[in-house]
């Protein structure tokens, strides 16, 4: 079973190489009594992706494109999304185990009441999204990632990393981030500083912050007075 390691935080990845496991190729995510197992589904363009009180596991979703997706108490074990546009996605009142969303687009997705527990974004792209009491109960790591303005509102990212993001008016409004990892990204242009309490950095971030800080409170600079 492999890992994905950033600094301190380690995310087990999905098993789906090992001898003798074979993935059935599925021409829908809708399985008979709400379960699809060991599953591949790939390239398919949709405009719309609705699925409510289903369980993937052991699966790899390749390729998938919708206009419009709507997940309801969705629950997924082992997953692999690879190269999927989601883009406007709504995601509610659900729980992701060992997930992989590697080159996704989920630009501007909402994600609600969601429980993630070891899973990696590896170059996604999820700006202008919204993070709402999503929970991290287990490692979460976001590497090489779009964030621009993004919301995480509420939400509980103790247990996360983030590693070479693109953080860039991304807002933090309330939640749990104690121990929350920004090593390793650039942090001048963040918004809610107040939320961040507890976080890990490094000194050298430590101006950028401060530079988010001054944005943040509109601050006047003395120089730039005229003083006559």
């Amino acid at each position: 079973m492999g890992t994905r390691t950033i600094r301190r935080t380690s995310v087990t990845l999905p098993s789906l190489d090992e001898p003798g496991r074979y993935l059935s190729h599925v021409t829908s995510l809708e399985g008979g009594r709400g379960r699809v197992a060991e599953f591949y589904y790939g390239d398919a363009d949709l405009r719309a992706l609705d699925l409510a009180d289903t369980h993937l596991i052991d699966g790899r979703i390749s390729g998938l494109k919708t206009q419009r997706a709507r997940l309801e108490k969705l629950r997924i074990d082992s997953v692999e999304f690879t190269g999927c546009d989601l883009s406007s996605l709504r995601w509610t009142d659900s729980k992701v185990t060992r997930a992989v969303f590697r080159d996704c687009k989920l630009m501007g997705a909402m994600l609600e009441d969601v429980t993630l527990d070891d899973v990696l974004f590896e170059n996604c792209k999820l700006d202008y999204s919204t993070f709402t009491r999503v929970r991290a109960v287990g490692p979460l790591i976001f590497s090489q990632c779009s964030l621009r303005e993004t919301t995480f509102d509420a939400a509980d990212l103790s247990t996360a990393a983030f590693e070479g993001c693109d953080l860039r008016l991304a807002e933090f409004d309330g939640g749990t981030y104690r121990h929350l990892d920004l090593r390793g990204n650039d942090l001048s242009q963040l918004r809610g500083l107040a939320s961040l309490k507890q976080v890990i950095i490094d000194h050298g971030q430590t101006p950028q912050l401060a530079e988010a800080l001054a944005a943040e409170l509109d601050v006047t600079y003395g120089e730039d007075l005229d003083d006559k």
